[in-house]
């Protein structure tokens, strides 16, 4: 049976259709060219932009139980404000597993930066052991972790972690210790050069899109038999980061009900012993707030604000709206010259409609044409998208959602880009066509292009602004005072034991030997990282305050080492335990202190004990500068140091360095030599904003290209509907110049205009995103100013070439034409 006729005919109507498009496009290449350019860069750009957040919002969503998962963290109240912490006492653990038995709870310990090696089972102490640092992969956790994170398990299960000397790999990095996974069960690692473990399990690779960048898991009662290395203590007072409790919670009970019982809990433990503890409430957040949540940290490489990603997708959105634009500015361009055409075949029989399919069909057809170009455009940035974000994992767009995405703006794209020039060109009047009397009153007018214009540019000066703020606020943090040296300080880490000790004094001896090592200091932390040690004190022989005070241990030499300032008192004496104290500012002023000598002489009670303050220390950046400086307690003990900071003074810093490797390797053959500049771990410090600085500059990049184009659509509509004008100026005695500014007028008003609009948006987005740090610039109106100015200097030179071309055309054949 024959299909029905009215479907044949369609489908002919259909092909007839396109291939009067595809004439069409081939007979305007330039018009067909510069629309699929701008539509094929906006898309493109676009996708890439999906691609980003849609990566950052999948981490951890291949957890079973995604929606149930929460991480148990710490709200402290104080006069100040409220405060957040991620880390929990470690004595809280085993009491939420005993008074929370109706969910599970589970713990991880990060032991960050730490060494692991991989020896030879003969010989353990063989110095040609394989050695690497595993700097956020290694963690110390029990069965419970695994009840709540669900991974695939090649060899052996959770049960094995509930034994001390114990661990699990990944297959990744059971396949770079050992060569293949299979052969690394039964295998040993030493972690830290401390702790020696049996690897009784293999975990299949986890995705790279994780907040827990898992390699190794040793058992959690393995880190308990090593209080002085890694902290262990039964004290509630005693707090870190790395060490963080989770809860799943059944599908019957609800967080509010557990927040309730949380707080009962702090109240209990919290206030069991008042010289012990400050009053602390706990409450739940969801696996789904980690990635985000930039007011904590998690255990993954960063953090990404929902804002960020909500600004990402507005741009991408702008982008393509802009290359939108630009197709119906050059459209409508074109359509006066169209018009005959359009006359004669409505005279030959052509309804309205039939011409609005024929117009939105070429439509489609540019439209596809650009969306197989952005394809191919985006296949060939993707591997450099680990320039613009912290994405490592190799992408690919031949998926489900991109290709939903590609569909979806195919769609919109053309109706969007379309539907306007295709309704104002199938709407001509046959007569008023054919006898050229088509002008831009009947095409809308010149206004819709104008306001059409106006977005673009505005849009372009938002993003010109948000670079310049973000390239303005990355050079205020890389050149702001920290309050110590960070140049040319040489830091080495290792893990620290009784031996380690032993050998520190005469290796601080050899390196000081060294011609252009000024300066050689120990300690527990550099005095600018990421790292978090607190806990609760008391001053004068007074009660517990109601803050924290955060921890740095560091040798006599700390503060000469990293030129930090005594601005009261002195350092403290050469001991190796802890004896006295040196205090910051902040914390004299918390205290109420208003003259820091008068600090000198009274005893501060840390960790148990009464201890002297000895010195006053002007505040330095204790971490990033997103945040305010600490209340900070320095002082000695030698047990937890495992940083070596060494200052040097020297143009030779290569020949330098190979010596003070020498000297590693002869005093700690055991230890990898890792060694930073102090400098490169701040800068690590803002590689997000870094990489979300390059991104503004490209996009702001792309969204000049697309409205230049747009702006050029404009300027050739304009100067098609004034050639008489044009003509007759000429005639009359007008120069070169002068028609050149006709044109130039008319779009730095355009751009004032656009400008007036930008100014609010891009004051409100920019200032959002500073406010992520303490430390910030101020929004100046020169920032706005120098936008303007970039703008119109864009657009004289887009305008020029057009304006130019129209201003020396021959006005007798203007005239004539007319």
């Amino acid at each position: 049976m024959s299909p029905p006729i009215p479907f044949t005919k369609s489908i002919f109507m259909f092909k007839n259709y396109l291939a009067i498009a595809y004439r069409n496009i081939k007979r305007n290449k330039a018009h067909a060219a510069i629309n699929i350019s701008g539509l094929a860069v906006g898309i493109a750009a676009s996708l890439l932009l999906f691609v980003v957040v849609k990566y950052e919002l999948s981490y951890d969503t291949f957890q079973p139980n995604y929606n149930r998962i929460y991480h148990v963290a710490a709200k402290i109240k104080s006069a100040e404000g409220d405060s957040y912490m991620e880390g929990m006492p470690y004595p809280a653990y085993d009491a939420l597993r005993a008074q929370f038995k109706d969910v599970i709870v589970g713990q991880l310990y990060l032991n960050y930066n730490c060494q692991v090696a991989a020896f030879n089972a003969n010989n353990i102490n063989d110095v040609s052991n394989k050695k690497f640092i595993e700097e956020n992969t290694m963690y110390f956790s029990d069965p419970n972790f695994f009840s709540i994170f669900q991974y695939k398990w090649l060899v052996g299960n959770a049960e094995v972690l509930k034994n001390p000397n114990t661990a699990v790999i990944t297959k990744k990095i059971a396949e770079k210790y050992f060569g293949n996974w299979q052969s690394a069960i039964g295998e040993f690692l030493k972690i830290d050069n401390t702790a020696t473990v049996k690897v009784e399990g293999i975990l299949d690779d986890i995705p790279l899109n994780t907040d827990f960048p898992i390699g190794v898991i040793a058992s959690y009662e393995t880190m308990k038999e090593y209080p002085d290395i890694y902290g262990y203590t039964t004290r509630w007072g005693s707090v870190t980061s790395s060490f963080q409790a989770f809860m799943l919670l059944p599908k019957n009970v609800s967080v509010a009900t557990i927040n309730k019982r949380l707080i009962a809990f702090s109240n209990e433990h919290y206030n069991a012993d008042k010289k012990d503890i400050f009053r602390r409430y706990d409450y739940l957040r969801p696996l789904s707030d980690i990635h985000f949540n930039t007011s904590m940290g998690n255990f993954g490489d960063h953090i990404t604000s929902k804002t960020t990603l909500w600004t990402l997708s507005l741009i991408g959105i702008f982008i393509i709206i802009m290359a939108c634009i630009n197709f119906i500015n050059l459209s409508t361009a074109q359509a006066v010259g169209r018009s005959k055409e359009v006359g004669i075949k409505k005279v030959l029989g052509s309804t309205r409609k039939q011409l609005f399919r024929q117009l939105m069909g070429e439509t489609f057809i540019i439209v596809v044409t650009a969306v197989v170009l952005a394809g191919v455009i985006a296949a060939l940035c993707l591997p450099y998208i680990k320039n613009i974000a912290l994405i490592q994992e190799k992408l690919s767009l031949l998926n489900v959602p991109v290709i939903v995405f590609l569909l979806i703006v195919t769609i919109v794209v053309t109706i969007l880009a379309g539907a306007y020039p295709s309704v104002i060109l199938s709407g001509f009047k046959p007569a008023l066509a054919l006898k050229n009397k088509i002008t831009s009153a009947n095409v809308g007018g010149i206004s819709l292009r104008r306001g059409l214009v106006i977005t673009q540019f505005a849009i372009s000066q938002i993003l010109i602004t948000g670079t310049i703020i973000a390239i303005s606020q990355m050079n205020f943090v890389h050149n702001a005072d920290l309050g110590f040296n960070k140049q040319a300080v040489l830091v080495l880490n290792s893990n620290v034991d009784s031996s380690v000790n032993m050998r520190q004094p005469a290796f601080k001896q050899q390196l000081l030997a060294i011609n252009g090592v000024q300066s050689v200091s120990f300690s527990s932390d550099v005095p600018s990282s990421e790292s978090n040690s607190s806990g609760n004190f008391a001053y004068d022989h007074k009660p517990d305050e109601n803050f924290e005070v955060y921890r740095k241990l560091g040798d006599e030499d700390y503060f000469k080492t990293y030129g930090l300032k005594i601005i009261a008192g002195k350092t403290y004496s050469k001991s190796d335990t802890l004896k006295e104290v040196v205090v910051n500012e902040t914390l004299v002023k918390k205290l109420g202190v208003k003259n820091p000598q008068d600090v000198i002489g009274h005893d501060i009670r840390i960790g148990g004990a009464w201890r002297p303050i000895v010195g006053v220390v002007k505040d330095f950046k204790t971490n990033s500068l997103r945040e305010a400086v600490k209340p900070l307690v320095i002082g000695e003990r030698n047990v937890r140091y495992n940083y070596t900071g060494i200052k040097l003074n020297t143009p030779q810093l290569t020949v330098v360095t190979k010596k003070i490797e020498t000297v590693w390797n002869k005093f700690f053959p055991e230890y990898v030599y890792a060694p930073t500049f102090m400098d490169d771990r701040i800068n690590d410090f803002y590689k997000q904003e870094n990489q979300l600085s390059l991104l503004y500059k490209i996009f702001a990049g792309i969204a000049i290209f697309i409205s230049c184009l747009g702006l050029y659509g404009l300027v050739s509509f304009m100067a098609l509907q004034r050639t008489k004008e044009v003509g007759i100026r000429k005639v009359l005695g007008a120069s070169v110049t002068n028609i050149i500014y006709l044109f130039s007028k008319e779009f730095t008003i355009l751009i004032i205009v656009a400008f007036a609009i930008a100014v609010p948006v891009a004051y409100y987005m920019m200032n959002s995103w500073l406010n992520n740090f303490v430390y910030r610039i101020n929004i100046t109106v020169w920032v706005f100013i120098l936008a303007v100015i970039a703008s119109v200097i864009i657009a004289w030179l887009t305008v020029g070439y057009r304006a130019i071309k129209a201003a020396i055309a021959n006005p007798v054949k203007s005239l004539r034409t007319e």
